[in-house]
């Protein structure tokens, strides 16, 4: 008797036959990963707001045009008079600024709009 089979209802006892379960391991993300899964999320940083509107005066005189020089009360009485523009500086408050030169002298000056007149 040995070499006899086990009866079919012996080898599946009572049911449908069971499979093995399969068991697979739970792997770390590996250096492979999609960059979808390594993305994190984060808020959006603060918005700087606009700067403000700076108002640009425009100069009333051009590069290399001669103009009289109407020195202040307050400095030598003998720096009126004709110059040259040589650069227009930025406004100071209301009033455009420049920068011109006398042929009579070695340096520049700075000159406000209101100092200055057409010859």
């Amino acid at each position: 008797m040995a070499n006899k089979k086990a009866s079919k209802s012996a080898r599946h006892p009572i049911g449908k036959p069971v499979r093995p379960t399969k068991i697979t391991a739970i792997r770390a993300p590996s250096i492979a990963a999609t960059p979808v899964d390594l993305i994190v999320r984060t808020s959006s940083p603060p918005v700087q707001p606009a700067a403000p509107d700076i108002k640009v005066m425009p100069h009333k005189y051009q590069v290399g045009e001669i103009v009289y020089y109407t020195s202040p009360t307050f400095g030598r009485a003998n720096a009126s008079g004709s110059y040259t523009v040589v650069k227009l500086l930025p406004s100071e408050g209301d009033d455009c600024q420049y920068r011109i030169k006398s042929s009579g002298e070695a340096f520049e000056r700075v000159a406000k709009e209101s100092q200055l007149d057409r010859i």
